[in-house]
């Protein structure tokens, strides 16, 4: 099962505004393990950066004025993502962007059922507290101190941890690493340090077979006599 977690970073907060992609980041997971295979892009947005975005993400005009525009990342990101599910915190939002990407272009929009929204997962799982990323590192113990500006990159990374916390993906405490094996793979065996008892002898007596036979006799059509 091929899942890739996926986060953006905007000019802005509605594509309807007229704001535009700026960062694309994107981990990509099979059977709910991530395998070290990435997509991350900066992208010229073709407009100005609003300085107040500027604070949250870092990413400045001049960062972005040598980057290529959606239109020339557009077919490398579709094929990275192909039609693998789409696990975003806030899925609207980055969907809503993404389709508007293509919308410009006149290629078709992806399905809102390609993503997996975990803002919705946390919701569920933590009612009445609070569910972004970096709260959610904290409940789990994700270390996000790298996380001094929002990255697209960075923050899939961060999802994806979360995520598979989420889902209980991630069993804690069975870690098989520190543990001593055996040449073949195999736990090693501790020896016990209780004293050695000779195995106990249960086979009945002469007295005891004696006993038994004549118990046996003094029933009437016992079934086991017969």
């Amino acid at each position: 099962m091929r899942e890739i977690v996926l986060d953006t970073e905007t000019t802005g907060l509605s594509p309807k505004s007229g704001h535009r992609i700026v960062e694309i980041g994107c981990v990509e997971l099979i059977d709910h393990m991530p395998t070290g295979k990435v997509y991350h892009q900066y992208i010229n947005p073709e407009r100005d950066i609003p300085e107040e975005v500027v604070k949250v993400h870092g990413i400045t005009n001049e960062k972005v004025a040598d980057e290529p525009n959606f239109a020339g990342i557009v077919d490398a990101f579709l094929e990275f993502i192909q039609d693998s599910t789409l696990v975003i915190h806030n899925a609207e939002f980055d969907m809503g962007f993404i389709n508007a990407e293509l919308n410009l272009l006149g290629k078709d929009e992806l399905s809102m059922e390609q993503s997996l929204d975990t803002v919705r997962i946390a919701r569920n799982k933590f009612p009445g507290t609070k569910v972004n990323l970096d709260a959610l590192c904290n409940k789990f113990g994700i270390d996000n101190s790298n996380r001094t500006y929002h990255g697209a990159l960075l923050d899939a990374d961060l999802l994806a941890q979360v995520y598979l916390e989420l889902i209980d993906g991630r069993q804690r405490g069975l870690s098989l690493a520190n543990d001593k094996t055996t040449a073949g793979g195999g736990p090693k065996l501790k020896k016990s340090d209780k004293p050695h008892r000779d195995p106990r002898h249960h086979a009945p007596s002469t007295e005891e077979l004696a006993a038994h036979a004549e118990f046996v006799g003094e029933i009437k059509d016992a079934v086991w006599g017969s």
